[in-house]
């Protein structure tokens, strides 16, 4: 680990002073990430800036309904919050299913949306990595790639994104609520995280010298019909294999609305709104489900090792859609797939 500066930020307006005066500097929180991959020599920033004293650990209600999530607020303090378990239990479900105990009560909310994306060749500093010296090359696409992206891949990196919170919120449509130099701004979350493309050095739209501040969800939060699903390769803390969150709002026995992404599969939260789109007025049931699968990993490629991804992903969409459906999500506590 290289040597840096340390600072504590009292304030929003603070913190984002700091950041403003201190290029190459990083915000830190739970740094459940960020000192994983200093220790690495992955990151190098020259200085921290600890923002774990700001106002930011609430969770409240916004006027009209929907909740306003402060950046700070622990993974484990999310997932139990009563209103969230009542409202929004996709979202509780995804934050049981991440991680570790211990891990969750250190992370933050706004750190988990700033994960960087998982790929083992951008962890070895030994092998070149486009994510980590842009140009260098993609080690991962002929090499050992069994955890790597099927799904909006590029030439330059085929690197998932890791988190479970993430692929949920982007089903419940989230906003996340940003400041910086500029001023104050709201991206939406499915705008939030990038395709790799030709810069796979960027994972989000966030700059860098902006700081989250909070997350808020809309009043719908899909409170009957929905799930987190996750596939792993042990059922203890481990990354998504895939993973697809789903909400349904059902109408006489038919689809009035579906949402649903996947996890582990791409360098985002995979949604494709065609594949929503086709399931809406049709009875719930495998052969409509498959057809939505089918749409949704449109354009899927496999490199060799993660080939199987492909199959997987499709009969794991198909057992979720059934799920939410069936209104019996799936139960975080003992894995055992419903």
């Amino acid at each position: 680990m290289n040597s840096f500066e340390f600072s504590r930020a009292s304030n929003v307006a603070d913190a984002v002073r700091q950041m403003a005066a201190s290029p190459g500097a990083k915000f830190v929180a739970g740094g459940t990430n960020l000192v994983d991959l200093m220790k690495m020599d992955v990151e190098k920033p020259a200085r921290l800036i600890d923002v774990t004293r700001l106002p930011l650990d609430k969770v409240e209600e916004i006027p009209g309904g929907g909740l306003h999530i402060g950046a700070l607020v622990r993974n484990t303090d999310l997932a139990y919050h009563p209103e969230v378990e009542r409202r929004y239990p996709m979202l509780s479900s995804a934050l049981l299913a991440g991680a570790s105990q211990q891990l969750r009560n250190m992370a933050s909310v706004g750190g988990n949306l700033l994960q960087r994306t998982r790929c083992a060749y951008f962890y070895d500093i030994a092998t070149p990595c486009n994510k980590r010296e842009p140009g260098s090359g993609c080690s991962a696409i002929g090499g050992v790639n069994r955890m790597n992206a099927i799904l909006g891949t590029s030439e330059a990196c085929i690197a998932v994104h890791p988190s479970d919170m993430c692929v949920a919120l982007t089903v419940l449509e989230a906003k996340v609520r940003v400041t910086g130099p500029r001023g104050e701004r709201e991206i939406p979350f499915a705008d939030f995280h990038r395709l790799p493309g030709d810069t796979p050095q960027r994972d989000t739209n966030l700059g860098a010298d902006e700081l989250i501040t909070a997350i808020e969800l809309p009043t719908k939060g899909f409170s009957t019909n929905y799930t987190y699903l996750k596939i792993r390769d042990r059922l203890s803390y481990a990354f998504a294999l895939v993973s697809v969150a789903v909400g349904l709002e059902l109408d006489g026995g038919n689809i009035r609305e579906a949402r649903f992404a996947l996890g582990g599969v791409a360098h985002k939260p995979w949604r494709k709104a065609e594949a929503e789109a086709a399931l809406r007025g049709k009875a719930p049931g495998e052969a409509a489900f498959a057809e939505a699968a089918d749409l949704a990993l449109r354009g899927a490629r496999g490199f060799g090792h993660n080939t199987f991804k492909i199959d997987l992903a499709r009969r794991t969409i198909v057992r979720a859609l059934s799920q939410a459906a069936r209104g019996t999500p799936q139960v975080q506590s003992n894995k055992k797939i419903a």
